[in-house]
């Protein structure tokens, strides 16, 4: 991802808030195979892990599921699991991939921005361009796959990484619990078969995050004039995203502000 510095961001409990209001990830592998497409991606919900309060407790990691039947967990067991050979010991499978995968995080709403919004520089000069306004963080790591469903390991992760995911879909993204009238629903609440049925037609993914960072390109950086235009233009617009984009850029303009005036003071 290009990172320029007046949209960069690097700060992980910035990044994990982020992950964790939009926890629908991209997860992109490049896995070797006579049958399989080298490059495959699969939307998968995740579960970032990490302390926000330690800026020295590392970068953290995130859990997610995939469906076994989906031809990227197809490619993943298969680079895991060891050729067949002529001792009579047959080789454990693997259980980290070899390489280093992506998962990419966007942000609730993206839009095309037209150069008619820039109404300090285009009457003055005219040199601007069309863009588009965005908010996306990316991740890098080292994937463990869990997908033998005999082992204990398999159903603890997934046991805990269902839970962890339900609980903080319902209450943080639905925002039920928060009164007495509406309660989250649990992985309990359905019979218990039923869940250990669904558990053996998926696999689990931890990812050890090496690296992560976000781009906020949200028109912070732009002429005042420019900004305002930008915010006036799109809560012109009367729909429900141009709202939304107006109140990102609004507040992402504002914390670009206060960052640039403590720097200068300091």
């Amino acid at each position: 991802m290009h990172l320029p510095a007046n949209n960069a961001e690097h700060r992980p409990p910035v990044l994990r808030k982020f992950i964790r209001d939009n926890p629908l990830g991209i997860l992109t592998t490049a896995i070797r195979s006579s049958s399989y497409p080298f490059l495959q991606s699969s939307h998968i919900p995740w579960v970032v892990d990490g302390c926000d309060e330690d800026s020295g407790a590392g970068l953290g990691s995130l859990r997610g599921h995939i469906a076994r039947q989906n031809p990227q967990s197809k490619a993943i067991i298969e680079s895991l699991t060891p050729e067949s050979s002529d001792t009579d010991i047959p080789a454990p499978p693997r259980t980290h991939l070899e390489e280093d995968v992506l998962v990419l995080f966007n942000g609730p709403v993206h839009h095309y921005l037209t150069p008619q919004f820039y109404t300090e520089t285009k009457p003055a000069t005219g040199k601007v361009v069309p863009t588009w306004d965005y908010e996306a963080v990316e991740v890098y790591g080292t994937a463990r796959i869990y997908f033998d469903s005999r082992s204990e390991e398999f159903g603890n992760f997934l046991t805990q990484q269902l839970s962890d995911l339900s609980q903080h879909a319902e209450t943080s993204i639905m925002g039920y619990g928060k009164d007495d009238k509406s309660h989250p629903w649990q992985v309990a609440d359905a019979p218990s078969q039923y869940i250990d049925l669904l558990k053996k037609n998926i696999i689990g993914i931890e990812v050890e995050i090496k690296s992560m960072a976000g781009r906020f390109k949200l028109s912070q950086e732009k002429k005042k004039g420019d900004r305002d235009g930008v915010i006036k233009g799109f809560r012109g617009m009367g729909s429900a995203v141009g709202t939304q984009m107006a109140d990102i850029i609004e507040q992402r303009a504002a914390l670009f502000d206060a960052e640039k005036e403590g720097n200068r003071r300091s």
